[in-house]
């Protein structure tokens, strides 16, 4: 698509991950998105094992799933071309345009990088087709220039396409003046032309005392200030997509809390945001811990999320020393609950044998489902909807995994779809339940079974859908304080 064709767009960077970006992007696609603006989002390249089921039948990072919420369009593969899912150190999963493609290492990642830029200009314009506005969102930070060459990521991409960008740089955690005036140093001139100005987030305080700080920055950058956007609390509220969120999570604590439910750190979680329904509850704490340390002894859940490696997660499990905390967990009467790869881990046995996930292997399980899994075949990747055997609840979700599992305990499944097919296992004394089915805890009606097998009587008390709705409305009328928006349409065009 000719820039003159395309609809107006901007980019923004971070100076760094986590900075925010994210959410600036959804807030300012609800803001738009209630002008009567279509508009669309965008991240031509993304690293994150939170992902989200698309209804074409593919998966992108669970950031652009949100933005599309946000802009109350439908989740299309193409507003996140490449993917990539890590699954050891060194090395990932490769999804392109929705679809797994195969496994790289870094190196290999690298080289392959030019060959996918034409794949994600096509899905830039494809997502251009119908939009008066499109939102792109970079991904790390554009000063790696060691990684410059064959970037499709951030200013690569901005200068490939002809967008303009905007750099966003996190106050909160010190050195902003020196990250953006750092950033600006870094970069060659083509690409210092390229940003439109910047904005700096998660500002706390009287931000008046910071004028001097915006003066300093344009005068050594040139860029010019779009706002500086003060913390925004209820940000809380909303999905994440980078395990380094999982970090503040682990430092929460809620000393009210009368239900407790305890959650291995894997080293490669995978959509960890089933945990998000349930850490809003007000008297429910997840107790995300950490390598190096034990289950608690109080939880009366553990709960084993998913994972993009599933060997490698059990080795660690075992690692840790959390396999004999599980087992004990359950001799003593608590629940446990696997989601997805946790549900795999939770049987006799896993099997890679075509080393999907890493080198081809296979171990024991934890041994409390008697069911058997072996990873291969296709990903399956469908939105579904299932009624809970127990409560005959009926629920949403989305199946997101590679592998089948097998067994007798799998006669006594977790959900069961209308099609008359199954979905996960229950154990004989009914203390262990594991499906593949990610999403449920979304579902007030399926939390408040859940939660009042823990506590008689309880219920839901946070209307999950609703105060993301809430918190994405919020979000939009923060932004329109605080920053120019005039400015930024026009950096747009």
């Amino acid at each position: 698509m000719a820039e003159a064709d395309r609809p107006p767009a901007l980019m923004f960077l971070g100076t760094g991950s986590d900075v925010g970006k994210s959410l600036i992007v959804a807030g300012l696609c609800r803001f738009f998105a209630d002008r009567g603006l279509k508009v669309r989002p965008f991240k031509p390249q993304n690293m994150s094992n939170n992902a989200a089921v698309t209804g074409d039948g593919g998966e992108i990072g669970r950031a652009q799933a949100l933005q599309a919420r946000a802009a109350r369009v439908p989740l299309s593969v193409h507003m996140n071309p490449v993917l990539l899912k890590p699954q050891t150190d060194v090395g990932a999963q490769v999804v392109v345009q929705g679809r797994v493609e195969g496994n790289a290492n870094a190196r290999a990642y690298h080289d392959l990088k030019p060959k996918l830029l034409p794949r994600v200009l096509e899905s830039f314009a494809i997502v251009g087709k119908d939009a008066d506005l499109i939102l792109v969102e970079g991904a790390g930070s554009p000063a790696e220039v060691n990684l410059r060459q064959g970037d499709i990521a951030n200013l690569g991409f901005a200068l490939a396409a002809q967008v303009p960008a905007v750099l966003v740089a996190d106050i909160d955690r010190g050195g902003v003046i020196a990250s953006l005036v750092g950033s600006y140093a870094v970069l060659d001139e083509a690409e210092r032309n390229a940003v439109a100005g910047f904005i700096v987030n998660k500002f706390r305080g009287d931000k008046s005392l910071f004028d001097g700080g915006v003066t300093e920055i344009e005068g050594r950058t040139g860029w010019q200030s779009f706002g500086v956007v003060p913390y925004f609390e209820s940000a809380r509220a909303l999905p994440k997509e980078d395990a380094l969120a999982l970090d503040n999570r682990s430092r929460e604590n809620k000393s009210e809390a009368t239900i407790r439910i305890a959650v291995p750190r894997l080293g490669r979680i995978a959509n960890f945001d089933d945990l998000d329904p349930l850490s809003q509850e007000p008297d429910v704490e997840v107790i995300i811990v950490e390598p190096g340390r034990a289950m608690p002894g109080d939880a009366q859940v553990i709960l084993i999320p998913g994972s993009k490696a599933t060997l490698a997660d059990l080795a660690d499990l075992r690692k840790n020393g959390w396999d004999i905390d599980i087992q004990a967990h359950h001799r003593r009467g608590g629940l446990v609950v696997g989601l997805c790869g946790g549900y795999q881990m939770l049987g006799s046995r896993v099997d890679d044998p075509n080393g999907i996930e890493g080198p081809a292997a296979g171990a024991p399980g934890l041994g409390l489902l008697d069911v058997e899994t072996v990873i291969g075949g296709d990903k399956r990747l469908e939105t579904v909807t299932a009624t809970v055997v127990e409560s005959g609840n009926s629920i949403r979700g989305y199946e997101m995994h590679m592998g089948t599992t097998q067994g007798p305990d799998r006669e006594r499944p977790w959900f069961k779809f209308a099609d008359g097919r199954s979905d996960g296992a229950r154990s004989v004394d009914g203390r262990v339940l594991g499906g593949y089915i990610h999403g449920v805890f979304s579902d007030d009606g399926f939390r408040s079974a859940f939660l009042a097998q823990l506590r008689e009587g309880r219920v839901a008390e946070t209307a999950y859908e609703a105060t993301i709705e809430a918190a994405l409305d919020g979000l939009a009328s923060h932004l329109e304080t605080h920053l120019d928006f005039d400015a930024l349409i026009a950096a747009a065009r």
